[in-house]
């Protein structure tokens, strides 16, 4: 805004001079405008044409003075305030037809007198700014990309820059822009309503980039909230609540090597990060990102993971919540910098060809009052029914996937992640209570569908959308469901016209195998024999999905202790175990997830407030521990056998899965081209000499993984290369005889 001296006023500061009637407004449409309860603003304020003479109009408060200039400055006229307001109006002498102009306004000082005086745009003089295919769009519910055109979007507009801004609230009277730029008054700048679709918008001149603003809505419940943008693209640091204007970041191209990279068949290993406890500065203060670009990424091309899966980096007011509580669904958080600072992370990750994941919540919402809840007077996001629409579980709110508008939101924002971050994928979270609207809710606690049934065919349908949505324009990204039910085809493709088969989805986490496998290693060896089944049973259906082995965040707080605590024995044999635990668990079919720290199995569970305890890699059995996670990865990224058919049959067969009585498991691992790699676990601290298995080829065999070794902090029992024996064992034609370490997993290969 361009100060200058101010003019001398033509008239008394408050006076009303004569005007043409064609500038009058009711005194009950000017109290309206006054008390910011006109529901159509721009049909009053502005520059009009009436009975052939030009009004201009200006709702201005703590103006002394407003006249009409030219855009080279010069005068037009002085506007006139209407009685009892701070409204200004004037018939324009010798004008016929609409020009465009700007207001000069001498304002208020701090006492009441003339202040400064300044030329300003006036944003009622610009026309709509939504494209009649983006209204129809959105009204039909079918816009792919409505963060394109809702939110604020910095733009110029006939040669003027300023910021447009929209927002989806069909119920509300009124919604006002407010802001620094004007006082947060919320008459300065009421929105036109787009009654074909339920949006307001407005073009503010000289409002841009870093500017703080909400919407101030008048509810269709007569109650004024003030909102934040649901399409922020930036927000305050918390606790503050205000969005920020922030220019929408240029597309990130298709990318065909990432596709390859994040294939069924390809090698996927993720490390799953919480970014405010990952590693943090001296000063206990969070890393940036851009200082977690240098540190995280190279941390974790060391250790050999192809993932990063971040939880969520989405705005949320309360640390406590990890994310899982979003109030801004496409901001990234501001605890670690701006939204190009996240995207130099992004752009960082892939040129080191590591994959970003991001957990994504469209499963519930928070109940703040900056946020969705209630968002224009009515249940918009959310369902009016508590049955339907408030998760018990986490005191939030469900979105209701039957409005075409709210499936929009979620899907656009999906969309938004891979396209203008490079996420290669988002792993949804808390799908089961999505999928069943009986979930965590007794007997009368909850609406049955259509046709009477608990699945909640609204969000299966949107789930299927969703995945349609991003596997047809964004081939190269996936989608990763935590999901915990027996739900059919979760990982399987929807039907072509998206109302039956499968949820659509790339993977599903296993979290079936994750309860087996750490309840059975948390029994004493000497009872493992007694629940044999327990450790073999994920193969029994480990092919119906397209499976990640999860060990995350989840298994190490509220009270669970760390993986290390949860292994039984002395210190040595808790080490050894969980060192058997991942070797089985990179044998085992399925792509690889493990939680930050675990890598060096910390004594105590995570603590979000806190860095990792990264001192304790100094000791050898966590430094021992660390090393075994690094060379699974590598092994793993080597040996198409483990990983180039983990999802589907042909690459998994059993040597020998019924010895319960010693507590041992024989399988191999298979190659397209017909490599083999075969697991042997034993799950008891018995070292076991001249132990025969079968093996499916002739040749000399190798350890390529023994998590006994010395070097992870082992006890060293192991086998040199041996020649296989043309003796039939377990179903094979070859054999070899063995010694198996205490509490061990080993990995052979043929190398013949």
């Amino acid at each position: 805004m361009k100060e200058k001296p101010a003019p001398q006023p033509d008239a008394q500061p408050g006076k009303t001079a004569a005007r043409s009637d064609a500038a009058l407004l009711s005194s009950d449409e000017t109290a309206r405008l006054m008390q910011a309860r006109h529901g159509d603003p721009f049909a009053c304020l502005g520059m009009h044409e009436i009975d052939g003479r030009i009004v201009v109009r200006a709702l201005l408060p703590t103006a002394l003075v407003v006249e009409v200039v030219d855009l080279r400055g010069r005068r037009v006229a002085a506007l006139q305030r209407l009685p009892h307001s701070d409204v200004f109006a004037a018939t324009l002498p010798r004008r016929r037809q609409r020009f465009p102009y700007r207001l000069r306004v001498q304002w208020q000082d701090g006492n009441g007198g003339p202040g400064i005086s300044s030329e300003i745009e006036d944003a009622y003089r610009f026309g709509p700014q939504l494209t009649d295919l983006d209204v129809w769009l959105l009204a039909e519910g079918t816009h792919h990309r409505p963060y394109e055109w809702l939110g604020a979007h910095p733009v110029v507009v006939d040669g003027i820059a300023g910021t447009r801004f929209a927002v989806w609230a069909p119920n509300a009277r009124r919604v006002s822009v407010v802001g620094g730029f004007n006082n947060w008054d919320g008459r300065r700048h009421m929105m036109r309503l787009r009654r074909e679709c339920g949006v307001w918008e407005i073009f503010l001149p000289h409002v841009g980039d870093g500017d703080l603003y909400k919407y101030e809505v008048l509810g269709c419940d007569g109650i004024i909230r003030v909102k934040a943008d649901p399409f922020a693209f930036r927000a305050e640091v918390r606790p503050q609540t205000a969005s920020v204007v922030q220019r929408l970041l240029p597309g990130v191209a298709i990318d065909d090597e990432r596709r390859r990279a994040n294939a069924l068949d390809a090698p996927i290993s993720i490390y799953e990060v919480h970014l405010g406890s990952w590693q943090r500065k001296a000063d206990g203060n969070w890393l940036s990102y851009r200082e977690l670009a240098e540190r995280l990424i190279s941390y974790v091309i060391e250790q050999g993971f192809t993932h990063i899966e971040l939880m969520p980096i989405q705005e949320h007011p309360f640390d406590g919540s990890w994310g899982y509580q979003p109030t801004g669904p496409y901001a990234p958080t501001s605890r670690f910098g701006t939204p190009e600072d996240f995207r130099a992370f992004t752009t960082a990750a892939r040129a080191a060809g590591i994959g970003v994941i991001l957990d994504w919540v469209p499963a519930h919402f928070p109940t703040d009052h900056h946020g969705l809840a209630r968002f224009d007077g009515s249940h918009l996001y959310e369902h009016a029914d508590p049955r339907e629409g408030f998760h018990q579980d986490w005191n939030t709110l469900i979105y209701n996937y039957g409005r075409g508008e709210v499936r929009n939101y979620l899907t656009s924002n999906a969309l938004y992640w891979i396209e203008r971050f490079g996420i290669d994928g988002l792993r949804v979270d808390a799908v089961a209570s999505m999928l069943y609207r009986d979930y965590s809710r007794k007997e009368g606690e909850w609406v049955p569908n259509r046709f009477g049934g608990r699945e909640n065919l609204e969000a299966i349908d949107f789930l299927r959308r969703m995945n349609h949505l991003v596997g047809t324009q964004r081939p190269e990204a996936i989608t990763l469901a935590e999901e915990s039910t027996a739900f059919p085809q979760v990982s399987r493709p929807p039907s072509a016209d998206l109302q039956s088969g499968g949820l659509g989805f790339h993977f599903k986490w296993n979290m079936g195998w994750m309860n087996d496998v750490l309840s059975y290693m948390a029994k004493e060896p000497v009872h493992r024999r007694y629940h044999h089944d327990q450790i073999r049973f994920s193969l029994v259906y480990a092919f119906t999905e397209n499976f990640v082995l999860p060990l995350s965040h989840d298994e190490v707080v509220h009270g669970k202790g760390s993986l290390l605590a949860k292994m039984p024995g002395d210190d040595w044999q808790k080490f050894a175990n969980l060192r058997l635990l991942y070797g089985f668990m990179w044998g085992h079919p399925g792509k690889k997830l493990l939680f930050m720290g675990c890598e060096f199995a910390p004594w105590q569970e995570w603590n979000a407030d806190e860095s990792l305890p990264w001192h304790l890699t100094e000791h050898a059995p966590h430094a021992g521990m660390q090393r075994l996670v690094r060379d699974l990865n590598l092994v793993l990224r080597s040996h198409p056998a483990l990983y180039e058919q983990d999802v589907a049959p042909e690459g998994f067969g059993w040597i020998s899965h019924d010895d319960a009585d010693h507590s041992v498991l024989v399988f191999e691992r298979r190659a397209r081209d017909g490599q083999r790699i075969v697991v042997v676990c034993n799950f008891t601290p018995v070292v076991r000499e001249h132990w025969r298995i079968g093996v499916p080829v002739a040749g000399t065999w190798h350890e390529l993984i023994n998590t006994d070794s010395v070097v992870y902090w082992g006890s060293g029992v192991g086998n040199p290369p041996r020649a296989s024996e043309p003796l039939p064992w377990q179903g094979q034609a070859q054999s070899l005889t063995l010694t198996l370490p205490p509490l061990a997993t080993l990995m052979l290969v043929c190398r013949d």
